[in-house]
């Protein structure tokens, strides 16, 4: 073999190799994607955070990632650009679809560990021309830095040890988070929980508390109580997309459902809208959720 090939062959063989380094949230993995040339999933401690393609920022591998993209794609007409604060940034996933999908959307993402937004803009560059501002700092206290009605879109997706902190799960929160959104803008959340489902039901409450209108989206199995998994809350103060958007969560490759209106309250079951004093941490996945 000539040496031309035998370092292109290191070339693919150093590509293919997995990253891992200790971020301040634990020990973080970058695993190559055997199917795509530059995808990376992102681990913390064994937990599956984010998955990226650098060459198709606009695929979304993960079943709450896709559901997020859907409603990042009907917070507005095609195309048209937006403003959007992500709380909880992995691997700048979401952020890297808006860019590519909302070309000239201005983003901020707030996520507390630096060491890990280090890490993703060493290995996983953003683009160029994306316009995505990174502030390493708490979720909380970083949203309360965006200005009144700025945001026309409010994701939070932050975990700490595969949990949900209990100060981003109160009505005092969602009021920040309505606060910072433009009139008619949407807020989404990815909730994880299992049976008896107690803390997804609270949630629904609290934000019931905070917004008008309301819907979840998540695999039929998980709302059934039947295993942990992931549910995708929607909430803003119009009337939301629910036909189109039950149409697409209905055809992704994992089909899941979408509950709003009468179906959700009755699924809430009288639950009690969480307060700061009252709030407790999400519960911790069972140790086969990610195998």
């Amino acid at each position: 073999m000539g040496s031309v090939a035998r370092n292109k062959q290191r070339e693919r063989a150093a590509a293919a190799a997995a990253v891992v380094e200790t971020v301040d949230g634990g020990l973080a993995e970058l695993i190559p994607d055997r199917e795509r040339p530059r995808g990376w999933t992102l681990l913390i401690d064994g937990a599956p955070q984010s998955h990226v393609d650098l060459d198709d920022p606009a695929h979304l591998s993960f079943e709450y990632q896709r559901r997020l993209g859907h409603i990042a794609d009907l917070v507005a007409p095609p195309h048209r650009p937006v403003q959007a604060v992500h709380l909880g940034g992995g691997a700048f996933t979401l952020a890297r679809y808006i860019a590519a999908t909302r070309p000239r959307s201005t983003q901020q993402i707030v996520e507390l560990d630096g060491a890990l937004v280090q890490l993703v803009r060493r290995e996983l560059p953003l683009e160029a021309a994306a316009r995505v501002r990174v502030r390493s700092t708490d979720a909380r206290a970083g949203l309360a830095k965006v200005q009144d009605g700025w945001a026309d879109l409010i994701i939070a997706d932050v975990f700490s040890g595969a949990r949900t902190p209990a100060h981003l799960t109160s009505t005092e929160f969602l009021a920040e988070v309505r606060r910072a959104l433009k009139p008619g803008g949407f807020y989404a959340a990815n909730l994880a929980d299992g049976p008896p489902l107690t803390h997804l039901r609270g949630q629904i409450a609290t934000a019931a508390a905070v917004f008008p209108e309301l819907a979840l989206a998540a695999d039929p199995t998980v709302l059934r109580g039947r295993r942990f998994g992931n549910a995708v809350l929607l909430a803003s103060d119009r009337e939301l997309p629910v036909a189109e958007l039950t149409r697409r969560v209905a055809t992704d490759p994992h089909a899941g459902r979408v509950e709003h209106g009468r179906a959700l309250a009755d699924f809430t079951g009288g639950a009690t809208p969480v307060t700061d004093a009252s709030a407790k941490p999400s519960p911790s996945p069972p140790a086969a959720a990610f195998r």
